[in-house]
């Protein structure tokens, strides 16, 4: 008999749309921007129009295949994504370069921050200012890797090797560039006002409005909130495991009238993880489909991350808990803590991905989550 429910947010109740956008301008200016590589042949805004924002996204994902792929490889954070996407052509880049200047290939021994993207954005408006980026590119060599998850970062290293005959364990989930992927997608998706309760500091290039206050529900805020309405009158504990930061799932979720029929103890957010990984760097990364945000959120976040690591997995009475995702990772996560697991098909994939959780043996396959009440009716 389930008794604890935990969510998803991103792609079960809020859209991701608005995050696959802000991982593609992320891409767009690191690669583009004065302030970063610098690159030819792509004039960098700060506040696109949306028509422009729907050509980049076009261009970098490649009408999404790129997104299709890498969560299809069980990555579910839009940090990892904008990381793959930019990692891979920093590395063309450095092999361009390397025959004019041989040094560039040292930078990939290296860790990738500020500086060295400066002296890469010199070396290339010196030397190869024709460079094209490929984003098209991505998706036969990342293929040609059978890596899955976390590995899928680490598969970089062996890229730069092939490509540019360096040896490398820099690119990872706790390097350098991936912390200022990080910092920058927070920008655009908080945008001027709020980006620095979130990272520390306030944004490099001013002139960012943000998407936060964009956010597009999935299915009727009432309707959700119906739902959980009911599943709490029920006797049935909700909780939340997220790839959102803290402010990024409180400030929608509270507007949409959705936060306040979760437990506060049990949501738990990237905040979250990102502070255990700090206080844990031998377990990195615990983002999906790590299960350690599902495994906080049964267990509670006054239970300190060291007990949460060492919580015994599979979990007993594992058919107590039902985790509500739209992701292979999410499945994945469910899988390690040997819980129940309801896929919606509301995804980046929508109703294609019945498939593929069909194949996956999913416990229960919703349309959208309102659909979960005739699965519990059913028991």
């Amino acid at each position: 008999m389930i008794k604890t429910i935990l969510f998803d947010v991103d792609g079960v109740m809020l859209s991701e749309e608005r995050y696959f956008d802000a991982s593609a301008l992320t891409v767009w200016e690191l690669l583009f921007s004065p302030q970063y590589a610098g690159l030819q042949g792509e004039p960098f805004h700060p506040a696109p129009a949306e028509a422009l924002i729907r050509r980049v996204r076009e261009q970098v994902f490649v009408q999404d295949e790129v997104l299709n792929f890498i969560k299809s490889r069980g990555i579910n954070s839009n940090w990892d994504m904008v990381f793959l996407a930019v990692s891979y052509q920093l590395v063309r880049l450095i092999e361009a370069l390397v025959p004019h200047v041989p040094e560039a290939a040292s930078l990939l021994a290296d860790e990738l921050g500020r500086q060295e993207l400066a002296r890469l954005r010199q070396w290339a408006n010196d030397y190869t200012p024709d460079f094209a980026v490929d984003y098209a590119a991505f998706l036969p060599d990342f293929a040609k890797s059978s890596a899955q998850k976390a590995d899928l970062l680490l598969y970089v290293n062996q890229l730069a090797k092939e490509r540019c005959g360096v040896e490398t364990d820099k690119f990872s989930a706790n390097c350098a560039l991936w912390q200022l992927v990080q910092e920058t997608f927070q920008e655009w998706y908080l945008g001027d006002e709020r980006v620095a309760a979130s990272i520390g500091r306030e944004t490099m290039q001013p002139g960012k409005k943000g998407f936060l206050t964009d956010e597009i529900p999935i299915v009727p805020p009432t309707e959700m909130a119906e739902l959980f309405r009911v599943l709490n009158e029920r006797g049935y504990t909700l909780g939340i495991g997220t790839g959102r930061p803290t402010i990024e799932t409180h400030v929608p979720l509270r507007a949409m009238n959705l936060l306040e029929w979760f437990d506060p103890n049990r949501v738990v957010t990237a905040s979250h993880v990102l502070e255990a990984e700090e206080a844990h760097p031998d377990y990195v990364p615990l983002s999906k489909p790590h299960p350690f945000s599902y495994v906080k959120g049964l267990l509670g976040l006054e239970t300190p991350n060291s007990d949460v690591l060492r919580h015994p997995l599979p979990i007993e009475n594992g058919e107590e808990v039902l985790v509500v995702g739209d992701s292979l990772a999410d499945l994945l996560a469910a899988r390690s803590m040997g819980c129940q697991f309801a896929a919606t098909l509301t995804g980046l994939s929508g109703q294609k991905a019945r498939s593929k959780f069909a194949e996956e043996k999913a416990d229960y396959i919703l349309d959208d989550v309102r659909d979960l009440l005739t699965v519990l009716n059913a028991k």
